[in-house]
C-alpha cells in the first residue's frame, strides 16, 4: 500500500516565480555597478552561470570561469560575501517593487494544498530575505505562516545539487520522504530532491529547458491555470488543462 501524501516542498527561484532572468541577474548587476566594477552579466552569460546554485559561489564560479583576469587586492572572500549581500538588497528592492510575478498555477495549487489538509514547506538555496520578500510580495505577510518550514540560504553547508536542504526540511516538518513530493525547476534542484528520496515534479523554464531531469516522476511546461493550460512533456498524464491537488496524490502514490 502506497505511503499518503502529507506534505508539498516546493523550490523557489523558477519554481514560485521566474525570479532568474529579471530579479537576480538584474540585482547582480545593479550590485557590481554600486562596487564600480565593469562587469555585466547578460542572459546569455547568466544561463551559463546557473550551473551553480549558490549566489556567493556564483561570483566565484564568473571569476575563475569567466573572468579571471580579475585581481583583487584585499579578502577575496569578503568581497565576495559583500557584493553577495549588496545583490539581495537589490533583489528584495525588485521584489518589493512587484516587478516579479507567481508563475502559472502557484497560487491555485497552495489554496488547493491548503484546503485538502496537506503540509508546505521551501527547500532553498537563496538567502532566506529573498523568500520572505518573494511571498509577502506575492501571496501576502500571511502567507509566511502557510509553511511549516522555510529552509534557506546557509542553514545547510553543502547547496543543491547535494540533497541536504531537503533532508533538514524533512527533519523539520518530522516526515519521512515518502510522505513528500517536492516540486523543482532545475536539473540540480532534481539531484537534490531525489537524492533525498523525495519524489519531484519538475516544471522548467527557459534557462532550464534543456536540464537533465533524470530521476523526476512528471515534467511540465508550469502548473497551468484555468485560463492558462499546462503542458506535460513527461511522466503521468493529468486530468484536465492544468494539475490539480487530486493529480498530485495521483502521482504521488504511482511514484
Amino acid at each position: 500500500m502506497a505511503t499518503q501524501l502529507k506534505a508539498v516542498i516546493f523550490d523557489v527561484d523558477g519554481t514560485l516565480a521566474e525570479t532568474e532572468r529579471n530579479g537576480h541577474r538584474i540585482a547582480f548587476n545593479r550590485a557590481f555597478l554600486d562596487a564600480g566594477l565593469d562587469w555585466n552579466w547578460d542572459e546569455a552569460l547568466y544561463g551559463k552561470l546557473l550551473a551553480v546554485t549558490d549566489g556567493k559561489e556564483r561570483i566565484r564560479y564568473f571569476l575563475t570561469d569567466f573572468n579571471s583576469d580579475f585581481k583583487y587586492d584585499g579578502d577575496m572572500d569578503q568581497f565576495i560575501v559583500d557584493l553577495h549581500v549588496s545583490k539581495n538588497k537589490h533583489y528584495v528592492d525588485l521584489i518589493e517593487n512587484q516587478v516579479i510575478s507567481l508563475r502559472p498555477g502557484i497560487r491555485r495549487m497552495m489554496n488547493g494544498l491548503r484546503c485538502a489538509g496537506l503540509r508546505m514547506a521551501i527547500a532553498t538555496t537563496t538567502a532566506p530575505a529573498n523568500v520572505s520578500a518573494l511571498i509577502k510580495s506575492t501571496l501576502g505577510e500571511e502567507a509566511l505562516e502557510w509553511f511549516d518550514c522555510i529552509a534557506a540560504g546557509d542553514i545547510v553547508s553543502e547547496k543543491k545539487p547535494a540533497p541536504d536542504v531537503f533532508n533538514y526540511c524533512l527533519e523539520q516538518i518530522g516526515l519521512s520522504a515518502e510522505e513528500c513530493l517536492a516540486f523543482e525547476g532545475s536539473g540540480n534542484g532534481v539531484k537534490s530532491s531525489v537524492g533525498a528520496k523525495i519524489s519531484t515534479i519538475v516544471t522548467l523554464n527557459d534557462y532550464t529547458k534543456e536540464d537533465d531531469f533524470s530521476g523526476a516522476c512528471g515534467v511540465l511546461t508550469h502548473l497551468g491555470d484555468i485560463d492558462e493550460p499546462c503542458q506535460v512533456l513527461s511522466g503521468e498524464a493529468i486530468e484536465g488543462d492544468y494539475l490539480t491537488v487530486n493529480d498530485l496524490i495521483s502521482i504521488h502514490a504511482k511514484g
